[in-house]
């Protein structure tokens, strides 16, 4: 059976946060979540358990710092919680409310199927 790359979904506004990045960070955020389509590490991440159960956070280092919240444990898709410029050391209460709660929704969406 040939492997087919999972599908990539977006959840709130992430794919705005997305094209908000600069050229260079949008085409390293790219890269990175083509790899993890295909069951692949991103090139640098770290768990975010504190989100939710498997979700990743990849980090992409510009001129600037991006992150990328997602959760890729599900056999159906790639979901892309959130997407957003770092401006401080640790990530703000508004982003990380912002992930959990789409992290809850999908999950509760998911259990009502």
């Amino acid at each position: 059976m040939k492997m087919q790359p999972k599908q990539l979904l977006w959840l709130g506004d992430s794919l705005e946060g997305l094209k908000a990045f600069s050229d260079e960070a949008r085409r390293s955020a790219g890269h990175q979540l083509g790899l993890i389509q295909w069951g692949l590490d991103p090139l640098d991440w770290k768990p975010m358990d504190n989100v939710g159960a498997g979700v990743k956070e990849v980090r992409i280092r510009a001129e600037a710092s991006y992150r990328v919240l997602y959760v890729a444990k599900f056999s159906e898709a790639v979901y892309v919680l959130h997407a957003f410029i770092k401006k401080t050391p640790q990530t703000s209460k508004k982003d990380m409310d912002l992930s959990i709660a789409r992290y809850k929704a999908l999950s509760k969406e998911r259990s009502s199927k």
